[in-house]
């Protein structure tokens, strides 16, 4: 099948940018998802704002800004903007939906008569996102679908130097940094005060007491290593999160993890066996202490997660999207 994505960030970037620090999961899953419809044998373009038009890896690459062409694609997919199925002609139109699409937010992003013209399906990436989506917004039809991590995740050698006083955040700033960091100060610090919180650098001036420090974020490699020594992957979640790419990837080098479960969150993790779902922050902070002093329980959340280890890889995810459009 002849298969197109279509993007517009503001920033350039192609396939060879896979782990670089500039991409969010939006990109990143185009990437992986390129890459592996290509690799069944099927004609892949995206069309994005990318440096040039070049062929990487039997995927091409078209500059958004100048495209023209005339070729009719079986498939579609746009990223997160139906206004984009504009560039192309296509006979089956899906949209990736990174957001909770209200009817409101249609309206006010100008997507809805796009949306009502080109009549995409839409993929949806939880049971958290299915549930708050507007039906009028999946008028059209919908896919349930899970994403995955890249295989640098997967394939990395895990570390047995953990740091058994470490914590690590690496999710965006803006989806509840903050909320962890007083939970971190007033409840888990005070109690054991010879823990780290590793954090995403915030949106704002924080000082860096109460044993936080600020991680780099320079590319996906460094990141990986700071997980990897990492005793547990901490993260509130927030509503904004349909499927919390960070914390799929902290599962897959089987960090055990501590979630208040907003958003998706609860769906990334088996309560007891693969981390804990708090109540609230009292009980956060309670199941923090309680991975950082039990050695028993730590070591028995970290074989659970070995044993699920790369059992949800891209290619699955691929032949799982084809099957269901």
């Amino acid at each position: 099948m002849k298969i197109c994505f279509l993007d517009n960030t503001k920033f350039e970037y192609n396939s060879n940018d896979l782990y670089s620090y500039k991409l969010r999961g939006a990109e990143s899953v185009l990437i992986n998802l390129s890459s592996e419809l290509t690799k069944l044998g099927h004609d892949v373009t995206v069309i994005n704002n990318c440096y040039k038009n070049e062929f990487i890896k039997g995927v091409s690459w078209k500059k958004i800004q100048y495209y023209n062409d005339n070729k009719i694609f079986d498939i579609a997919i746009s990223n997160g903007d139906t206004r984009l199925f504009e560039k192309t002609k296509s006979y089956k139109k899906i949209l990736f939906s990174h957001s909770l699409q209200t009817l409101e937010k249609f309206f006010r992003k100008k997507q809805f008569f796009s949306y009502i013209k080109y009549r995409p399906k839409v993929v949806l990436l939880s049971d958290y996102h299915k549930e708050n989506t507007s039906k009028i917004t999946t008028l059209f039809g919908s896919i349930r679908v899970n994403w995955a991590t890249d295989l640098v995740f997967i394939n990395s050698k895990l570390n047995e130097n953990i740091d058994n006083n470490l914590s690590i955040f690496t999710s965006r700033a803006d989806r509840n940094l903050d909320l962890l960091i007083n939970i971190w100060k007033e409840l888990v610090y005070p109690r054991f005060s010879t823990g780290k919180l590793l954090v995403t650098p915030p949106l704002n001036n924080l000082s860096n007491s109460h044993n936080i420090f600020f991680r780099k974020t320079d590319n996906q490699n460094h990141m990986i290593d700071d997980i990897k020594k990492s005793r547990i992957f901490l993260i509130p979640g927030h509503k904004a999160e349909l499927f919390c790419l960070s914390a799929q990837e902290a599962k897959e080098l089987c960090v055990p993890i501590v979630t208040l479960g907003i958003g998706s969150l609860s769906e990334r993790v088996i309560h007891g066996e693969t981390g804990f779902v708090a109540r609230n922050n009292a009980e956060f902070s309670d199941y923090v202490i309680e991975l950082y002093k039990n050695n028993d329980l730590w070591n028995k959340m970290r074989n659970n997660l070995i044993g699920t280890r790369g059992k949800n890889k891209w290619s699955n995810v691929a032949k799982n999207l084809l099957a269901k459009i």
